[in-house]
């Protein structure tokens, strides 16, 4: 069995955000699980913005989805919010990145500014398996 791939930074931490992006793509090809705990933290923000973060695919690093795999909830203040990102059943990905957008509507500052990081990481699969599967198995 494979070793897992542990963490990637899809948004490196403390990266200063100004304008929309994307960041780097990672080849997941070799993770076992295809299963990452994602966890994006907001260390600093102005006020009046928002920052919405998501996360796409892509089977050779060129061509991505058209729609995101995963979008984290949107983001307005300071702290850390999770979501699991499962690529189990999605086995023509072998890359990911991250893609934020910010939006600012206040008077001052005009340009919006977040300072967030966005580290995932492997963890075991998920359990497919229903009440009424583990209830069959446990009788047989």
């Amino acid at each position: 069995m494979s070793t897992l791939l542990g963490k990637l930074d899809l948004i490196p931490a403390g990266m200063r955000l100004e304008a929309n992006g994307d960041g780097a793509a990672f080849d997941i090809s070799m993770s076992p699980t295809r299963t990452f705990l994602c966890r994006l933290t907001v260390t600093d923000q102005i006020e009046q913005e928002s920052l919405d973060v998501s996360i796409w695919s892509s089977p050779d690093g060129e061509a991505w989805t058209k729609k995101p795999v995963l979008k984290l909830p949107q983001q307005f203040y300071r702290g850390t919010t999770k979501m699991i990102l499962d690529l189990s059943l999605r086995p023509e990905t072998k890359f990911i990145r991250a893609r934020w957008e910010l939006n600012r509507w206040g008077r001052v500052a005009p340009t919006p500014m977040f300072v967030a990081g966005l580290e995932l990481e492997e963890i075991p699969p998920m359990s497919r398996e229903t009440p009424t599967t583990r209830i069959a198995l446990a009788t047989k």
